[in-house]
């Protein structure tokens, strides 16, 4: 049993969170919604997946009150959040626990690093969709997959034993060395998918039409060569085979990007396509068709 700490009770949180209570772990998840915390401390986190519908027991308190020894430190947090929310966990340093970040966007490991050693950081992407409902349940429907490596080789040995964690929760995860591409992969999905369904305020499998596949289509050709300018190995190919995937199996799911924009919060527009369009501009490179949709999301967000 390892002592597991989630910091981000939001969709991905509550559901990484569910899954690894359920497979025996000790699991804590810390979050600044104080009635969320509340509703798990007192019920738990309420799971729906394909195959049935589930109780997981969490504790839930701030993570100032976390204490060691903690074996895994989880960031869910949204990318505009990672500086402070790991900031809040530098007392947890010393108990030498692994940090493991799955979350969307760029950046995020470069806050980790600014408190953890980077021998310690694992890093990658997952494709589980979640959808949370109320303070403390979330489901998860369609099939996902999680992939993560060391952010650096000497953390790789601690990659190979997170993914024999979470799949051993039925999180579906395994060790790949080639984890930064993915990371791109990842961005530019969401930087196309994430962004269309918030402009439309549509699930996903809204998207499969021939006119909107044109714009992912375009989208994903800018970004892919931006990511080749920053010495990214990108697959275009690989990319579309997930968006396609998505599409077929991800039907109902609503990325939470929409999720944010229908409850009037911030999203994360700005950590995901506005972080890659940083990149570009690095590289004097145009994403006209990027550029113009994160513009349409921008113009959504809350004052």
């Amino acid at each position: 049993m390892q002592r597991i700490v989630v910091i981000g009770a939001g969709a991905m949180g509550c559901l990484f969170a569910a899954k690894l209570a359920l497979a025996g772990h000790r699991v804590t998840v810390a979050d600044v919604d104080q009635a969320r915390m509340d509703a798990i401390a007192a019920q738990g986190i309420a799971l729906s997946l394909d195959d049935g519908d589930f109780a997981a027991r969490v504790g839930a308190c701030p993570i100032a009150a976390v204490d060691g020894p903690v074996d895994l430190l989880v960031l869910f947090t949204k990318g505009m959040h990672s500086a402070a929310a790991i900031a809040s966990a530098a007392h947890l340093v010393d108990t030498g626990c692994t940090v493991l970040t799955l979350q969307n966007g760029l950046g995020n490991t470069d806050a980790i690093a600014t408190v953890f050693p980077r021998e310690r950081i694992v890093w990658g992407v997952t494709d589980f969709p979640a959808d949370l409902h109320g303070a403390n349940a979330v489901s998860s429907h369609g099939q996902g997959h999680v992939w993560l490596a060391g952010l650096i080789p000497a953390a790789d040995a601690r990659a190979r034993h997170v993914a024999d964690i979470l799949d051993g929760a039925g999180l579906n995860a395994r060790f790949a060395p080639e984890v930064e591409a993915m990371v791109w992969d990842k961005v530019a999905f969401n930087s196309a998918l994430n962004a269309l369904c918030t402009l439309g305020q549509v699930p996903v499998g809204r998207l499969d039409s021939a006119p909107i596949r044109r714009i992912v289509g375009t989208i994903m050709d800018e970004i892919a060569a931006i990511a080749r300018a920053e010495g990214i190995a990108f697959d275009r190919t690989r990319t579309m085979a997930k968006v396609d995937f998505a599409l077929a199996n991800h039907t109902g799911h609503k990325p939470s990007m929409l999720q944010d924009r229908l409850a009037g919060r911030r999203t994360e527009v700005e950590s995901i396509n506005g972080a890659v369009l940083a990149v570009a501009a690095r590289h004097g490179l145009a994403a006209p068709t990027l550029e113009l949709v994160t513009d349409l999301v921008r113009l959504g967000e809350p004052a």
